[in-house]
């Protein structure tokens, strides 16, 4: 699995052993480049990078950016809570430059791809990749009471604090939050 935390600037790759005990960190690569701000992406342009709860769904040999890993962006949450068009085409990828995506250099992508690669091969159907704005714990959201985001981090918090605990992934996501 895939964990970023969008204030630590980086990306952390865990595993566990075909499918049993809890995931380990294996890796942690900085993130080459970011954009936005804290806050989910909600539409097509706004250079956002998505936070929540996604898995990779596409594999780019011959991504632009060197190598990359596909987001399923738009998730459910996203076409719920966002406009009409709220983008797509979210990546992991190579390179140092970013309107939305998460770049690790091309050196990282290589080592992350062949990590998924392998992951599939050996029969992991599903590749979850979560995404935070910051470690979604009471402390963190009370320095930002006023943010029109703080219903939608709250519905983050079962999934980050789940994973934090026993190192394993929610049997389902966080709830989706009506109103932000």
């Amino acid at each position: 699995m895939v964990r970023v935390i969008k204030t630590n600037r980086e990306l952390e790759v865990w595993a566990r052993n075909q499918n049993r005990g809890p995931f380990e960190l294996l890796q942690t690569y900085p993130l080459a480049a970011t954009s936005g701000k804290l806050g989910p992406k909600r539409r097509a342009g706004d250079r956002q990078v998505p936070e929540g709860f996604y898995e990779i769904d596409r594999f780019n040999p011959k991504s632009d950016y060197h190598l990359s890993l596909g987001l399923n962006y738009p998730n459910a949450a996203d076409r719920a809570l966002g406009e009409p068009q709220p983008g797509g085409d979210i990546f992991i990828h190579g390179g140092e430059v970013t309107i939305g995506c998460l770049p690790i250099t091309d050196a990282g992508i290589e080592e992350v791809y062949l990590l998924a690669v392998a992951a599939r091969a050996a029969g992991q159907a599903a590749i979850p990749v979560h995404i935070f704005p910051f470690p979604i714990t009471e402390k963190e959201l009370s320095k930002r009471p006023n943010s029109p985001h703080v219903a939608f981090w709250r519905g983050l918090m079962s999934g980050y604090a789940h994973f934090e605990k026993h190192h394993d992934v929610q049997a389902a996501p966080a709830r989706l939050v009506a109103s932000e």
